[in-house]
């Protein structure tokens, strides 16, 4: 899903209070090192993980974001990071973004020839 700076993220997710998670998915310390943006979505969510495989060397991901370790079986988050509310502005863009997708992704669901 494209956030409201126009950056495409891994996986996002919305809860009940309406506050938003964005996980960023890397394999391997190259990707992580490769790829900066991730900074780039911290003002877009009130929550940030890492998704990583269980042998990604934690200690060299940021200590205040939350890590979860996952494999195509499940996961588990092993650290929470800093919460940081958006601002009312950006909440309400992301917002309607999100329901925006979420809607349009429901209508293909049910009429897949749309």
């Amino acid at each position: 899903m494209r956030l409201a700076s126009g950056r495409r993220v891994d996986v996002v997710g919305l809860d009940r209070r309406g506050r938003f998670t964005v996980v960023e998915i890397k394999t391997s310390l190259a990707d992580l090192r490769a790829d900066r943006k991730w900074s780039e979505y911290l003002p877009f969510c009130d929550s940030f993980f890492f998704g990583v495989p269980s042998d990604f060397p934690f200690t060299r991901l940021p200590t205040d974001s939350g890590v979860i370790v996952a494999d195509r079986f499940g996961g588990e988050v092993l650290r929470h990071g800093e919460t940081k509310p958006m601002t009312a502005v950006t909440r309400q863009r992301q917002t309607l973004l999100f329901a925006l997708k979420a809607s349009g992704r429901l209508y293909r669901f049910h009429d897949p020839d749309v």
